[in-house]
């Protein structure tokens, strides 16, 4: 674990120290060393399923793969913001970079926590640097009531949480996960055991986000620049499907009653988001919308518990991650040509940018699920999970992924296709710079088609 925390730390020193010339080219290589590195976690030997065993921290099959995507993720995101934050003085560079790589050092924390209560202290301390990214880099004023929108949910959501882990350290004496599983099963049966179960998950569910707690997402991804996009749709999502299955293995056996209402409101919003994408017109809102959309199949297959209904979800984080993050880059890349986030003006970039095209039909494919990706893998596991729990969900999964190929083609064919505006006069040509970036985020997900139980999690 230290061997990639350590040099994270160490980056921060770096960056204040490099010269303002080098700092781009610095960070970059850097991290990218610093992700390359990590990609070591992926071969794990250990029987036991956790290894690079430390006092606090460790991995196991189901943190592995998220590890990996935080990590993957910082290079990236430094690499997308060089031109967003190029007019800016330099101390204000190397500020915006040092808060992405806190970002980084937390999430590490978070995902490799054996305790309880510092995966909560640091899936809260991951919220000040986003919020910082959104507040003062964003780029319209209803950046500080997405700020607000942001703070105020997740809060709300995570203090029951906090006092739902000190009742579980009570009566269990322990809050670490390599003994959790083994003590024995609480007898729940009160209606105060009730609240306490929704208490766990409550915080989760909002980070999710689930449909209906899911308000503060779309406001967040649009005036976040592209950075705080990127990690939120990549990473910060992804911590609330991660803390709900490390809290389900203790909430036994009330969430076979309980979760109903839950999975109902995960696969209604599916569609219902679905639906609000087809009608956008803001394109970083459809993306935004799009991910609740995704993230309501996560949070159904891990409330029904099954094997495949886990092993589904974490494919599909990790999938939705790479993908939505991409989608976001190529918002962003339309967005600083044409200074306009909405779709109706900024048509038939296809005549004016056509490799960019290329990357715009494969994310958008990855997007609506095409076959031998991960995305489908994923889809695919938690519709037959849920098939397999009750029939019905069929009608609510099948028009999920109806709507889902429907809003993913209108994407591709409202921005790439038709008649170029005549407003546009001369746009940048693409940069080296921009299909880096977006090879590195689609080359993963295709290479994952050829060795997909690195993401498979406890199944592997």
């Amino acid at each position: 674990m230290l061997k990639i925390l350590l040099p994270t730390i160490m980056l921060v020193p770096t960056i204040w120290a490099v010269p303002a010339k080098h700092l781009w080219s610095t960070a970059l290589s850097y991290s990218l060393l610093i992700s390359l590195t990590s990609l070591t976690w992926l071969k794990s030997s250990a029987e036991s399923g956790w290894s690079f065993l430390s006092p606090h921290m460790a991995t196991d099959p189901l943190s592995t793969p998220l590890l990996a995507l935080t990590c993957w993720l910082l290079p990236l995101m430094i690499l997308a913001s060089q031109n967003h934050t190029a007019s800016e003085p330099s101390s204000r560079q190397r500020t915006y970079i040092t808060l992405l790589t806190s970002l980084q050092i937390f999430l590490i924390m978070a995902f490799g926590a054996t305790e309880m209560i510092m995966f909560y202290i640091m899936f809260e301390a991951t919220l000040i640097p986003t919020l910082v990214i959104i507040t003062r880099w964003g780029n319209q004023t209803e950046r500080l009531n997405a700020g607000t929108y942001f703070l105020f949910y997740t809060l709300a959501g995570s203090l029951p949480l906090l006092v739902a882990l000190l009742l579980l350290q009570n009566s269990t004496g322990t809050l670490s996960l390599l003994t959790l599983q083994y003590a024995p099963s609480l007898h729940l049966s009160s209606f105060a055991d009730k609240l306490w179960w929704a208490g766990c998950l409550l915080a989760f569910l909002v980070k999710m986000p689930l449909y209906g707690a899911h308000l503060w997402l779309p406001k967040a991804h649009v005036e976040a620049p592209i950075a705080g996009s990127m990690v939120l749709a990549a990473v910060l999502l992804k911590l609330g499907g991660y803390g709900m299955m490390r809290m389900m293995i203790m909430l036994e056996p009330l969430t076979k009653e309980l979760s109903y209402p839950f999975i109902i409101f995960a696969l209604w919003g599916v569609i219902m988001t679905g639906s609000i994408c087809l009608r956008q017109t803001d394109l970083k809102s459809l993306i935004a919308y799009s991910s609740v959309s995704h993230m309501g199949l996560v949070a159904a297959g891990i409330l029904i518990q099954t094997p495949w209904g886990l092993t589904g979800a974490l494919i599909l984080m990790i999938a939705h991650g790479l993908t939505s993050s991409a989608l976001f880059c190529l918002a962003n890349t339309n967005y600083e040509r044409t200074h306009s986030r909405t779709m109706v003006l900024a048509r038939g970039l296809q005549m004016v940018l056509p490799l960019m095209t290329a990357w715009w039909f494969i994310a958008s494919l990855a997007n609506l699920a095409l076959p031998p990706l991960p995305n489908l893998m994923g889809e695919l596991m938690i519709i037959t999970s849920l098939l397999h729990w009750s029939w019905w969900t069929i009608a609510l999964t099948g028009a999920g992924t109806l709507i889902t190929a429907g809003y993913s083609l209108y994407m591709f064919l409202m921005t790439q296709r038709g008649p170029l505006p005549a407003h546009i006069m001369s746009l940048d040509p693409t940069h080296s710079r921009e299909h880096l970036l977006l090879a590195l985020h689609l080359l993963p997900l295709i290479l994952l088609i050829t060795k997909p139980e690195l993401i498979w999690g406890w199944t592997a």
